[in-house]
């Protein structure tokens, strides 16, 4: 293969960047451990330093956090199921994206941090778990990291790939070093043909790309029953429950004085509340008691009791059943520009759905939703009050809503399989074993 001495310089300048930012990545570790203490811990995985132990090869997997790894699992369970000879690397970049990987799948594969995209990491990433294949969920674009695959002869397959036209502005500023990058990419398996369009757009090759769909409408629903139940036994059926989801800081005094506004029309409304992110926890439940609301936590007391205001999920892993228990469902990280968090998990339970105005990160699913009449967006949270106010109110709006988002759903699905057939030709053959 011919060098391509633009791609060395560009190449160059970018690990030189990085290299330099090195020393400012502990600040950021230190900066986020005081919030979030696991960020204190296993540093070594940051910087692909590990254990001298006998390595064996692997099939590798990304997903960056809980919902890229809740997107994965079925995928990655079908394809275990199918060899269970394989090990498997899952890296993820968060905390909770590691939580959810113990969660899922203990200690029956390996999971470690994505090291920085600094050269020596990379080359000691893959030298250590030397992947045959690796799996990339959604947008992880890290040059280094794909450049060492090619170099190491390792085909990359990026699925579920979405890429937002904000996103896509975004890679600007690298835009000829991502396309060299992007090119080495054996297949990107995008959610939507949109998705793959921005990806042609940003570089890839028309033929490396295909529209396979969107693994999050495979979604396996848990056994909701086993916390739906228990629930009401000490929530009657017919008091009125509303949840708030993957909510974020900035959008805390919002879901405060929605209850507020809410249990006007409504006083004996219980609100779930389950912040996105544990570090949280405590201060949202710290928040519904200075408004003199009485306040019951999943860890402290389980359930809530008869005389609770608010029930803050504090756990990871359960989001979904807890969705079932309530009538209306507000999800998050949508009354900020975060991008939203995942529509269908309320769908899929049969919950209805009412979100804010920022949906970058799931623009098709929200599109596809609205267009079911299985989801109303607020433009602000004054807005957002009133569609909750109009489904508490309105039973037979919300069952309809709910039919319509199940069967969206159900619709959906496909992508799984569809990816099965791409990526079981790819798996490595199997060892054989000596007579």
């Amino acid at each position: 293969m011919r060098k391509d001495p633009v791609e060395w310089i560009l190449r160059g300048l970018y690990s030189a960047v990085l290299y330099l930012l090195l020393p400012f990545t502990v600040y950021h570790l230190v900066w986020r451990g005081f919030r979030v203490r696991e960020y204190f811990q296993r540093w070594d995985e940051r910087y692909a330093s590990y254990p001298d132990t006998n390595a064996q090869p692997r099939v590798w997997l990304h997903a960056v956090s809980v919902g890229e790894v809740n997107a994965a699992a079925p995928l990655v369970n079908a394809l275990r199921a199918l060899r269970p000879d394989i090990r498997w690397v899952i890296t993820t970049i968060t905390p909770t994206g590691s939580e959810r990987v113990r969660a899922l799948w203990g200690t029956a594969l390996d999971h470690v941090y994505l090291p920085y995209d600094v050269p020596g990491s990379v080359n000691r990433f893959l030298g250590h778990f030397q992947p045959s294949l690796a799996l990339i969920l959604e947008t992880e674009l890290w040059p280094n990291m794909l450049f060492g695959c090619r170099s190491r002869q390792i085909p990359v397959y990026i699925l579920n790939a979405r890429l937002s036209a904000r996103s896509l502005r975004g890679y600007r500023l690298l835009a000829a070093l991502i396309r060299r990058a992007l090119r080495t990419v054996t297949c990107v398996a995008a959610q939507s043909q949109a998705d793959a369009e921005r990806f042609v757009q940003l570089g890839a090759q028309p033929e490396q790309v295909q529209a396979l769909g969107n693994l999050k409408f495979d979604i396996a629903t848990p056994n909701v029953q086993a916390v739906v139940e228990p629930f009401h036994a000490r929530v009657p059926a017919g008091r009125p429950v509303w949840i708030a989801a993957s909510t974020h800081e900035g959008e805390e005094a919002a879901v405060i004085e929605l209850h507020r506004r809410l249990r006007q029309q409504h006083p004996e409304l219980l609100l779930l509340w389950a912040p996105r992110h544990p570090e949280r926890f405590g201060r949202v439940e710290a928040l519904a008691r200075d408004q003199g609301w009485k306040v019951a936590t999943r860890r402290g007391q389980q359930w809530p009791a008869a005389d609770s205001d608010v029930f803050v999920i504090d756990t990871l892993g359960e989001l979904m059943a807890f969705y079932a228990c309530a009538q209306v469902a507000f999800v998050g990280g949508s009354l900020q520009s975060v991008g939203g968090h995942n529509l269908l998990e309320p769908a899929a339970v049969g919950t209805a759905v009412v979100t804010g105005p920022h949906l970058h990160n799931f623009a098709e699913i929200s599109r596809r939703m609205q267009e079911a009449d299985a989801l109303l967006i607020g433009q602000d949270a004054q807005q957002v009050g009133d569609h909750l106010l109009h489904l508490l109110d309105d039973p037979q709006a919300r069952q309809s809503m709910a039919q319509a988002g199940c069967a969206l759903v159900s619709s959906g699905r496909g992508a799984l399989q569809r990816t099965l057939q791409l990526v079981a030709p790819l798996l490595p053959p199997p060892v054989a074993t000596p007579a």
